[in-house]
């Protein structure tokens, strides 16, 4: 194929029996930014993908071409990719097939490993169950080449979103290099001390992690513009190897804002902060953090949210607002760092810690109240104000289908007057709604309490259980098609709608979902010019 006629087609189909992709070896040689490689649909062993270097505004697509693209292999990797700069791996290719990639089983490693410094991409629109290890691996470990340390490579812009990643082995999501001190290895018979390089640019958002062996989320090293929002994580830690326990994981080196996560019934912390310090963690939702994790052993201890100091910068700040947190094994929160100073805890609720009675009735130097939030160290600088807490949650009074409130709540309009600078909620509705914030997640709204609905420009999750109408509430600028759709987690389409919009008013989309099992499901809506997804769980 020649260059002009390769120039004129911009995209090349890849066949199943390709196993490895290389821009340095012909015919990918004549691939050029905003070029899109398209994989055929089918059963494949292993894939691995090298050398492509897109631009920041034309990446180089790396897409399924119709149906589903599945990886069932005994080898050590789903997908392979390395060295490759400004590209995107989707799998949005089949309006089908939420998940246009599916990595089914890999016998002896992780689904998807990036690396081999490669930088600017986006993972999208994958499925990855039955790993040995990781889901996904995104990282560039140092080694003795030198090429690859601190001071010579930085991975920028690691977007990672739309994923379901279920059943591996160790993480779900493995972002960023967890020794930010270094790491010594012996080179040319020298023990050398290595940096790892650092992450500027992350965003974890929408994806959904369930049955992870070792942390759902961790994201380390990644110092720089940090989100990690929006996801759902379910039964996290499930092989309880301790020190390797948590939904989500601010590890060494990270500044990361955490904020409107899902995490429940994992066996390990909720969410875990090892960073600079300079995080918000708010708006997430975190129920039954260890309470399933050795329950009647008292000195096994797991906490609604830990914060520490291995990597906290001194007289930096972490911010705590507008959590709610159900059922922790031991703490509510669990703030140990010294060396930060002016901390803000406030605005949360907490309900019914593990270990108030123990520290109530227990042979310490603490009351049940420590139990919510637990300062084992007086030198902690912590302003503390206006959070819920409470043994049970029926005095709070929480919408019967989840974590909203209902109208008479105590949590409505009370929470800490200053401004945190955060203008929404768990579910993207403004914050506050009425004369103040409402401490917790979930801001009171009386159009949609106890509904699960939200503004089509701003995509958010379902958490809630739904039984039998699932409504969605959507505005338009321009006259439309609205195309709504239902996925399985395995990315198949099970229900779809079609209606016309008008512009500028806000109108519903009621789908029944009675018929459908139990279990987690995706929706999207598609409009002539936009489209977005989220998640809901569908209940008996």
């Amino acid at each position: 194929m020649s260059k002009d006629a390769w120039s004129q087609q911009h995209v090349f189909k890849v066949d199943t029996t390709v196993t490895i992709v290389d821009a340095n070896v012909s015919p990918y040689n004549m691939i050029q930014p905003g070029d899109t490689l398209l994989f055929t649909s089918g059963q494949r062993s292993l894939l691995r993908i090298k050398n492509f270097t897109g631009e920041k505004d034309n990446p180089v697509i790396f897409m399924n071409d119709h149906g589903q693209v599945i990886f069932d292999t005994d080898h050590y990797y789903g997908i392979s990719i390395l060295n490759c700069r400004f590209f995107r791996l989707t799998g949005t290719g089949d309006a089908n097939h939420f998940y246009g990639f599916r990595i089914s089983k890999v016998a002896n490693g992780a689904g998807i490993g990036i690396g081999g410094m490669s930088s600017d991409y986006e993972i999208d629109h994958v499925s990855i169950e039955n790993c040995k290890s990781a889901g996904i691996f995104a990282k560039t470990d140092p080694d003795c080449n030198f090429t690859s340390t601190r001071e010579k490579f930085t991975q920028y812009n690691t977007l990672i979103h739309d994923n379901y990643i279920g059943h591996v082995g160790t993480e779900g999501l493995y972002i960023g290099s967890t020794q930010y001190f270094g790491q010594t290895l012996n080179c040319n018979g020298v023990d050398t001390l290595l940096m790892p390089s650092l992450l500027d640019g992350v965003k974890v958002y929408k994806n959904i992690i369930e049955y992870s062996g070792w942390d759902g989320i961790q994201v380390s090293s990644a110092s720089t513009n940090c989100q990690v929002f929006d996801n759902i994580v379910l039964f996290d830690s499930q092989k309880e190897y301790y020190g390797q326990m948590s939904g989500i994981i601010l590890g060494g080196g990270s500044k990361c804002d955490c904020n409107n996560n899902f995490i429940s019934q994992g066996k390990g912390q909720g969410i875990q902060v090892f960073g600079l310090a300079g995080e918000r963690i708010f708006n997430n939702i975190i129920i039954d953090a260890g309470k399933y994790f050795f329950p009647t052993d008292t000195t096994r201890r797991v906490y609604g949210i830990f914060v520490s100091d291995i990597s906290a910068e001194a007289d930096s700040a972490f911010t705590i607002a507008f959590n709610t947190i159900l059922n922790p094994k031991t703490d509510g929160i669990r703030f140990m760092s010294t060396v930060t100073k002016n901390n803000l805890i406030a605005s949360n609720a907490i309900i019914n810690p593990g270990a108030y009675d123990f520290y109530e009735n227990g042979n310490t130097s603490f009351t049940g109240n420590d139990a919510y939030i637990m300062l084992p160290d007086p030198a902690s600088d912590v302003l503390i104000k206006n959070n819920y807490l409470a043994r049970n949650s029926d005095s709070a009074k929480f919408a019967a289908d989840g974590y909203s409130l209902l109208q008479g709540s105590p949590l409505i309009n009370a929470a800490w007057a200053e401004s945190l600078n955060i203008t929404f909620d768990y579910f993207h509705t403004y914050r506050p709604y009425g004369a103040a914030a409402d401490i917790g997640a979930v801001e009171y709204d009386p159009s949609v309490a106890g509904t699960s609905s939200q503004l089509i420009s701003k995509p958010i999750l379902f958490p809630n259980p739904v039984k039998t109408w699932l409504t969605i509430n959507y505005k338009v600028e321009k006259p439309s098609e609205i195309i709504a759709g239902i996925y399985s987690l395995s990315g198949t389409l099970v229900i779809q709608r079609n209606e016309h919009s008008k512009p500028c008013e806000i109108q519903t989309i009621s789908i029944n979902v009675t018929n459908l099992p139990a279990g987690i499901y995706i929706y999207s809506l598609k409009s002539a010019n936009s489209s977005i997804s989220g998640k809901f769980i569908k209940s008996d």
